[in-house]
């Protein structure tokens, strides 16, 4: 499917993003494994999450699907081995949470993805929970998908990451949960810490914070958790870039989480000069919840790396966009884990961007991006990258003349009315679908 969209005169309204992708896929999972109902309303409607609870459903898990966006998830206190291979889809975040809690599991699973999830490194997922005991196998000497995984009776490790990752650290914390003694992992610098709040919150013995965080496993199960999941802050920022750029715009993100460990998009569009404000705080099911206020903005160029860089590593390619439309230019360096996500995201940005008239360099962790101060509509791909797809459809709207992505019903992994809300803020029929 291809998207046409035209530049829009103004861009006004109210948006509520989705729920979080990465509390959705950890409250489902460490429900599955309490002891008890939990309902988890606002849950993400994109394929990824729903990808976690199919593999969920076919390891015995009972999950009821209500409307309005609502799971009742009932635990289990010991999973079954599932009859047919495991699919994680796209999902790189369920093929790694769930092989953290497999590989305690006492029996045979092998979990696959699609062609893209295939290509993406699990030897670094691999090598710490083999550490602990877990038997795993996979493609191309241990490093790619499909995984086979045999459980086992895991033993805590003391393990460093070998770069800032959620995803792995969460792996580990899961299989944890199941060790005999504690567990320690250390990041070289913070990441996103949605497992941590979820399982203190469930009842883990989990202490530390920053980049040290140890897990002593308990003789109690996980106490079941309902929660209300905030809105996706990945997913709000294509709003709040939208809004800066753009010469005539004000934008409202309601109830969005805003995580420390999430909101280097803030903090950089704030140091770039953006006219955002965060209004209504409050902590909501344990994550810190506001409403953002986006206005036209006159950017300025930034040099953006460092630690930073892990709170904002998926809105990056949104960060390029906002610096094609800054004064001076913006520098993006420490960026590397970009070139393994769903596409290699520095080279297919700095790509596609460039076919609508950014100035753009691709460097071998980031980007440099000169202020053109104006796009000009093209044809461009999404890479079968939803994020990508987003994006583009971003700087569309400040661009001169019509731009056609393609793939763009790519969106669905994480965002499905992404189209849908950006003809809403455009006030008019802006968007022409043709599949």
């Amino acid at each position: 499917m291809e998207q046409r969209i035209k530049g829009c005169s103004v861009l006004r309204g109210e948006v509520s993003p989705p729920g979080d992708k990465s509390i959705s896929h950890r409250a489902v999972i460490l429900n599955s494994i309490a002891q008890g109902r939990a309902r988890l309303e606002n849950f993400s409607p994109g394929d990824d999450c729903f990808s976690t609870v199919a593999c969920l459903r076919q390891l015995g898990v009972e999950i009821i699907e209500e409307s309005g966006g609502v799971l009742t998830v009932s635990g289990l206190e010991g999973l079954k081995e599932p009859r047919d291979v495991l699919n994680a889809g796209n999902s790189a975040t369920t093929m790694r949470l769930l092989a953290g809690l497999l590989a305690a599991q006492p029996f045979l699973s092998i979990i696959t993805g699609d062609e893209s999830l295939r290509s993406r490194p699990m030897g670094r997922l691999i090598h710490p929970l083999r550490l602990m005991g877990a038997q795993i196998w996979g493609r191309g000497g241990d490093s790619l998908a499909p995984l086979a995984i045999k459980g086992n009776q895991l033993q805590g490790i003391e393990y460093r990451l070998p770069v800032a990752s959620a995803q792995l650290k969460s792996a580990i914390l899961i299989a944890a949960l199941f060790a005999q003694g504690k567990t320690i992992v250390e990041e070289p610098a913070p990441s996103r810490d949605h497992t941590e709040r979820l399982l203190r919150a469930m009842g883990a013995k989990v202490e530390g914070d920053g980049t040290r965080i140890i897990l002593i496993p308990g003789p109690a199960p996980l106490r079941p958790i309902d929660l209300r999941i905030p809105g996706d802050i990945s997913s709000a920022a294509f709003w709040l870039v939208a809004g800066a750029i753009h010469p005539n715009a004000k934008i409202k993100v309601k109830d969005t989480g805003i995580n420390p460990t999430r909101r280097g998009i803030i903090e950089v569009l704030l140091d770039m000069g953006a006219k955002l404000s965060i209004e209504r705080e409050r902590i909501e099911g344990g994550e810190p919840v506001a409403d953002l206020t986006i206005e036209s903005s006159d950017l300025v160029g930034r040099q953006i790396g460092g630690s930073i860089i892990p709170t904002l590593i998926d809105e990056i390619p949104l960060i390029a966009v906002a610096g094609s439309l800054a004064r001076g230019t913006t520098i993006i360096r420490d960026a590397a884990e970009l070139r393994v996500k769903e596409t290699d995201r520095i080279r297919a940005t700095v790509r596609e961007l460039s076919r609508l008239g950014a100035d753009i360099e691709e460097l071998p962790d980031g980007m440099i991006v000169h202020g053109v101060r104006m796009l000009k509509g093209g044809e461009c791909s999404s890479h079968l990258d939803h994020r990508l797809a987003m994006t583009l459809g971003i700087a569309a709207l400040i661009a001169q003349g019509e731009t056609v992505i393609h793939d763009a019903e790519v969106v669905a992994m994480s965002y499905p009315a992404f189209w849908h809300d950006l003809e809403r803020l455009t006030g008019q029929q802006n968007l022409k679908e043709r599949g």
